[in-house]
């Protein structure tokens, strides 16, 4: 059954993903169409073509590879401009950048029939070029909004109402050392065992600040080191107050959002701060939440991923190190198409901690594919070729230069022409060539865990 469950996983994801990709490019096309450019192609996937159907002037099909997507319109660059000669002696290496530049340009026109000159990309409005570009980041951001929306509305969140008692460590241990160890005569107790806390204890308040949430007891508890802190704990329906003094200890490093902080290469960072020997969990319930709360947490997800992505450099480090060496995968990072599909295994067939029933493993998976689409929108917006956002980088200078020359009274620049910028784009295909297979082989040899 486990194995059963698995696949069905799998298979959620990848159609997710499929689904994904595809109104990704029908984010593109639709405009497109609409603004009058011709679009031979619309293509799920790359490499060989397994199937395809022309409706119209447009072939639609499936590729053998799933790993994007694509629409092609015709003109996409514009020709060469006066005063370029393709025939002027250049150096080597400048001339062969020239012959890609000029190859694109071919390929882009060749595909232009009698009565098609005016169904070019290239002369498209610049306003017009930013809408069929951001077209597609656009509906991935659409798909998430609606992923995120619905579970909030429809199922609702885990919201935070106070903290309970999980576990007690029994003894003091330095970092490092085995916890599975039984505790000793010789071991010092810890202050929560010393105090007599008991697991399923509900924390009202610590050092008389009311817990509202397992990130309440870290922000009290951590400063206070030396210092005897009363603490009001609910024990079978009734309080009582305790007496804690936490003393120092090394404990993982958090950011403001109570998060543990890793190092490059995925170690958790420590610190010395106040330690009680206590794991908290939360206590609260799943509450549907106003229409009001998705923009938020659609910003919140967005903000999330952005800074992911401006952390990649930094990310791929700890990654090459995990994947060829003994180190640990950073949770918070980058992952591949494949570790998603795992990642989408192991939550239906139950793998995953903390995530009881069928609706919690769905709900799971969902928010798996939102947040999916919330990196394909956030990445897609980088102003580098061949990503959408250098394409709408390319429409914005375009803009800037014919608004200038109008308040100017110049004459009009002409098109800006995108396809300079191709040895960027090569550069960049090569990176994310190279990064895609790093990521797929560490996702397969020393995968991300969750739970």
């Amino acid at each position: 059954m486990t194995v059963v469950l698995t696949i069905l996983g799998i298979l959620f994801v990848v159609v997710g993903v499929g689904v994904s990709i595809a109104l990704h490019e029908i984010g593109h096309l639709v405009p497109a169409k609409l603004f009058g450019v011709k679009a031979p192609q619309y293509m799920i996937g790359f490499g060989p073509t397994l199937w395809s159907r022309r409706f119209g002037e447009t072939e639609y099909g499936l590729k053998a590879i799933p790993l994007g997507g694509y629409v092609r319109m015709i003109g996409m660059f514009p020709p060469k401009g006066k005063g370029e000669d393709e025939h002027h002696l250049r150096p080597s290496s400048t001339g062969r950048w020239a012959a890609m530049v000029d190859d694109a340009r071919t390929q882009s026109m060749e595909e232009v029939r009698p009565g098609d000159e005016d169904r070019v990309f290239y002369k498209l409005k610049s306003w017009q070029k930013v809408i069929v570009m951001l077209g597609g980041p656009v509906m991935n951001l659409v798909i998430a909004t609606v992923l995120i929306g619905g579970v909030l509305m429809g199922h609702g969140v885990f919201v935070e109402r106070g903290a309970k008692v999980a576990s007690v460590v029994e003894c003091v241990r330095p970092a490092g050392a085995d916890a599975t160890r039984p505790c000793t005569e010789q071991d010092r107790p810890t202050p929560a065992a010393q105090a007599g806390l008991l697991p399923g204890d509900r924390i009202v308040s610590i050092g008389g600040i009311a817990v509202d949430g397992t990130a309440a007891v870290g922000r009290v508890v951590r400063p206070s080191a030396g210092k005897a802190l009363p603490v009001v704990v609910e024990r079978e329906g009734r309080q009582q107050t305790l007496t804690i003094t936490p003393i120092t200890n090394a404990l993982p490093r958090l950011d403001r959002h109570g998060a543990p902080v890793t190092g490059s290469d995925g170690t958790p960072q420590t610190v010395q701060t106040g330690y009680i020997g206590m794991q908290s969990a939360p206590v609260g319930q799943v509450e549907r939440q106003p229409i009001a709360a998705v923009p938020g947490a659609v910003g919140n997800a967005v903000a999330q991923t952005a800074g992911v992505i401006f952390e990649i450099p930094e990310k791929m480090v700890g990654i090459t190190k995990a994947a060829f060496g003994s180190g640990e995968r950073d949770p918070n990072g980058p992952i591949s198409v494949v570790g998603v599909g795992r990642i989408g295994g192991e939550i239906a067939s139950g793998q995953v901690q903390g995530l009881e029933g069928t609706t919690s493993r769905l709900i799971t998976e969902i928010m798996l594919i939102a947040s999916l689409n919330v990196a394909l929108f956030v990445f897609n917006l980088i102003p580098l070729l061949p990503l959408d956002g250098g394409h709408v980088v390319g429409a914005v200078w375009e803009a800037m230069r014919r608004g200038f020359a109008r308040i100017t009274r110049r004459p009009d620049p002409g098109y800006v022409d995108v396809a300079k910028g191709l040895p960027v784009a090569y550069a960049m295909s090569i990176v994310l060539i190279v990064m895609g297979g790093l990521l797929i082989y560490a996702d397969i040899v020393r995968p991300v865990k969750l739970g």
